[in-house]
């Protein structure tokens, strides 16, 4: 072989390569909408929920030490849906949606502590803003 044949070779094997590295970009079917809360604690006990504490509304398991929080009604309608994430200020991490508050509670989230009334009691009631994840509309994906 040549030196012009083995230029040729290695000049088809990069652009070759080239090609395979190229993806197409996909776009990120979800974005982050912001929305200040109040924000207060809870606990997995009968007293503070229901005779079976550790049932949400969703008929989802909780466990302590995992990240969850409840929802008010009118959030599940802005897109704060079941196992939606969600990012709370001042707390590290993210959180799932994983229960349903009373009718009665607006614009609120409780996040839930395990059975540590200590730090709930501590945590107390305070706005604080949170952002939190939606799906894109199809609609939307494809004028991007």
């Amino acid at each position: 072989m040549n030196s012009s044949t083995s230029y040729s070779f290695v000049a088809l094997f990069l652009t070759f390569i080239l090609i395979l590295s190229c993806k197409k970009e996909v776009p990120n079917p979800y974005q982050w909408e912001s929305i200040e809360v109040t924000a207060t604690a809870y606990n997995s006990l009968a007293y503070q929920t229901s005779s079976n504490p550790h049932i949400t509304a969703f008929g989802d398991s909780l466990k302590p030490g995992l990240r969850y929080i409840a929802v008010s009604r009118d959030l599940l309608k802005k897109g704060l849906t079941h196992n939606t994430l969600v990012k709370i200020e001042g707390l590290e991490g993210t959180y799932l949606v994983k229960d349903k508050m009373n009718r009665r509670w607006r614009q609120r989230i409780d996040i839930y502590m395990g059975t540590d009334v200590k730090a709930a009691k501590e945590w107390g009631r305070r706005s604080v803003n949170i952002s939190y994840r939606v799906k894109i509309e199809p609609d939307s994906l494809e004028s991007n």
